[in-house]
């Protein structure tokens, strides 16, 4: 599977999943554009893929919850590789708490990079990705779908993205273009720092939700990347409306 002569936008790029995919699918010849807002990590993990291959990636800082920045994205991409042929939105915070112990101020936060970026983006990318047929595949989480009592705006923000992948696919498939998204269970990366523990009690919490999970191990970064590869390549091309779940058996539960 390669990715020659095809431009991907990974969103959250600077770390976490969105640095292991942007890794994985360098080594699979993509031309990547890569966008995030901590412009040290960001450059850090473009050099890191352009060793692979040799390939330069387009590291364009920016925060998608911004208008304007969101359009430079897309702009930047076009302008720089002439097309766009897949969108990863990977991008995303998490927000504690639940009705009785959140607010307004972390719903907002959560939302607008959750979802209204992801819509907004792909809303402006939709022409480009006619024009070459290309395909979306939307970072999601097994939180959509599985209620839990810790991070309510999360949930929701996760449940809306699930459904927004089923509406749009539903809307382009006419056009030729694929809507799928990858719906990790736990994945330990720097996300987690989110939430506010501290290094004990988070080592803590990681001991704890992996022992619940029926496979008793955490999804590794690459095994989202290799999902997210594959719904990206054309050995996925009829392919399009699916949550793809990885969680180590967590959903059966």
């Amino acid at each position: 599977m390669e990715f020659n002569d095809k431009v991907i936008l990974i969103t959250g790029a600077s770390s976490g999943l969105g640095a292991a995919t942007a890794i994985y699918l360098s080594k699979l010849s993509a031309s990547l554009a890569l966008v995030g807002r901590k412009e040290a990590n960001l450059k850090r993990i473009a050099l890191y893929c352009e060793k692979s291959k040799g390939i330069k990636p387009l590291a364009i800082t920016a925060d998608v919850t911004e208008d304007l920045d969101a359009e430079r994205v897309i702009k930047e991409t076009v302008d720089h590789f002439g097309k766009l042929d897949v969108l990863v939105n990977n991008a995303g915070v998490i927000g504690m708490g639940g009705v009785k112990n959140s607010s307004m101020e972390t719903y907002d936060t959560v939302m607008n990079t959750n979802m209204r970026s992801v819509y907004h983006l792909t809303m402006l990318a939709t022409p480009h990705l006619i024009q070459s047929k290309g395909c979306i595949v939307n970072v999601s989480c097994i939180a959509s779908s599985k209620p839990s009592t810790m991070a309510l705006a999360y949930n929701i923000s996760k449940a809306a993205l699930d459904h927004f992948t089923k509406c749009v696919a539903l809307e382009l498939a006419a056009d030729g273009v694929r809507v799928n998204s990858v719906n990790p269970g736990f994945v330990k990366t720097n996300l987690l720092k989110g939430i506010g523990l501290t290094d004990d009690q988070l080592a803590l919490f990681v001991a704890n939700v992996v022992g619940n999970m029926p496979m008793k191990k955490a999804v590794e970064g690459d095994e989202v990347a290799a999902l997210i590869a594959f719904l990206a390549s054309d050995k996925a091309k009829s392919i399009t409306g699916s949550n793809y779940i990885l969680d180590g058996g967590s959903s059966l539960r």
